[in-house]
């Protein structure tokens, strides 16, 4: 805000500089005109001083004489009226009252300006200093008020939903399990919830998943055949249990959904590759 507050001042005295004195003041005429006006004066008695020494002599007949003398006073008009027109706009009456008025518009508008356009909060530390992080066991403690709170108020489904993600997040396996079982009633109605609902059953057990994971993995598939998690899951079962046509199925069908030369996608190509070769 300081920095800011002093950046913001500075621009104001530089702008009001420039623009407060001519208001102030007003404007004076500027020399230069006068100069050239002058000047061009000089050169006209000079230039018509020779063409009167030329008609003396009679080197210059007077009808010529005449001509030239009328051409150096339309081009003398020429030159001088501008710079006396100029001269006229250039000047004008001080106004100290616009200058006053924009004198103490100047922040204001700016001020308010920025205010539409810019973002306020950036002025203001406490908005800006990034948040701490929660610790490892400041999470851990959330997670442990959570678990007490269902054991007083087990029909929760949500809740226990909520702790059965927190417990995977932080590798608690069988824990996730088990509450993921008490909120099956929630977990039954989505396909992200079953397929890591099955996903969760399978790295607890460490045995893969055959059983009750496939069938999570169908369920999911019925209500929606593309969800990408499940179609995975479906083509991993499908390899372990050895049926290479039913895990092709399921991973050229995932293959559209995944970005071209990515890691998974790779890898998915792998596997396919692999269970065509009957491995």
């Amino acid at each position: 805000m300081t920095q800011f507050a002093l950046f913001a001042t500075l621009l104001i005295v530089v702008v009001a500089a420039f623009i407060l004195p001519p208001l102030w003041l007003g404007l004076r005429a500027p020399k230069s005109g006068a100069d050239r006006k002058t000047a061009n004066l000089a050169i006209f008695r000079d230039q018509l001083a020779e063409l009167e020494r030329e008609k003396t002599e009679g080197s210059l007949a007077d009808s010529d004489f005449e001509q030239a003398r009328q051409e150096l006073q339309r081009r003398l008009l020429d030159e001088v009226e501008p710079a006396a027109s100029e001269s006229a706009t250039a000047s004008h009456a001080p106004s100290r009252k616009t200058a006053i008025a924009l004198l103490l518009l100047l922040p204001i508008l700016g001020l308010t300006g920025y205010s539409i356009l810019g973002n306020p909060q950036a002025l203001d530390p406490e908005q800006t200093a990034p948040k701490p992080q929660m610790t490892q066991e400041q999470i851990e403690g959330m997670v442990a008020k959570l678990a007490e709170r269902l054991k007083a108020n087990p029909d929760d489904p949500k809740g226990w939903l909520m702790l059965a993600r927190s417990y995977k997040s932080m590798g608690r396996y069988t824990e996730a399990v088990e509450a993921f079982g008490k909120a099956e009633a929630v977990v039954n109605e989505e396909p992200d919830l079953l397929a890591a609902y099955a996903e969760t059953i399978a790295m607890a057990a460490g045995k893969g998943l055959k059983g009750k994971p496939t069938q999570l993995v169908e369920k999911a598939l019925k209500l929606d055949p593309k969800h990408a998690h499940s179609l995975f899951l479906a083509g991993a079962a499908a390899m372990e249990r050895g049926d290479n046509k039913q895990g092709i199925a399921y991973w050229e069908a995932l293959l559209p959904q995944v970005e071209p030369g990515s890691d998974i996608d790779q890898m998915l190509r792998s596997g396919i590759d692999k269970m065509k070769a009957g491995k």
